[in-house]
């Protein structure tokens, strides 16, 4: 295991008690990249941007500047000199997707149909088999990150959620649940974000080392 993941419960020694769950989720997460999978993002408030945060620690280069590989440096250099910009300025991207983004779909779908389900809905169109959720929800109980679970479930896919001590609904609905030992909104978040970058970087050194 990496030492990032060490370094993550020595840094934060109170989140000892997430050490099984966190290296499942990166396992999970690791394996559905293997795959060509994608990972989907759901929360509220706070939440949502940590949805945003992960999605750009994966999308490009965090603690790497993650090179194309030549093979697809090549394709690029069909547009001559431009080409040279692009391949320079692209870097390699581990799919994700954060689902609190997509303002028009959400509006109307809150509207037209049921606010539970804006994140289900997107997770049934999205949504393979080889891909992951991710929701974070401090209570654990957030009902439109619940219904995604449930739809992602349904099609095969696996789930992790984020959540504060209690673990609410999302306990017994992911396959795994990474519980942070805190029972306010505030610090539930705050230990949130050490361990979704400690897991970016995991991701990070296995794809792009």
């Amino acid at each position: 295991m990496s030492t990032v993941f060490s370094g993550l419960f020595h840094k934060y020694p109170d989140l000892e008690p997430c050490r099984e769950e966190v290296k499942g989720a990166f396992e999970a997460m690791k394996r559905s990249y293997e795959q060509c999978g994608k990972m989907l993002l759901a929360g509220n408030g706070g939440s949502a941007a940590d949805c945003e945060h992960v999605v750009g620690e994966l999308m490009k280069g965090f603690m790497s500047q993650r090179p194309l590989p030549p093979s697809e440096r090549e394709k690029m250099l069909v547009h001559g000199e431009e080409g040279a910009y692009i391949a320079d300025r692209l870097q390699g991207a581990l799919p994700a997707i954060s689902l609190v983004s997509q303002s028009a779909l959400a509006t109307a779908y809150i509207n037209d149909v049921a606010a539970d389900m804006v994140f289900a809905q997107q997770v049934y169109g999205y949504g393979r088999q080889e891909d992951t959720l991710v929701v974070f929800s401090t209570s654990g109980n957030s009902a439109n990150v619940v219904r995604a679970v449930q739809v992602a479930k349904s099609l095969g896919m696996t789930t992790i959620g984020f959540t504060g001590q209690g673990g609410g609904r999302l306990k017994e609905l992911c396959d795994i649940t990474v519980r942070v030992p805190y029972t306010s909104t505030p610090d539930i978040q705050e230990r949130h974000l050490p361990i979704y970058h400690a897991l970016c970087m995991m991701l990070e050194e296995a794809f792009f080392a």
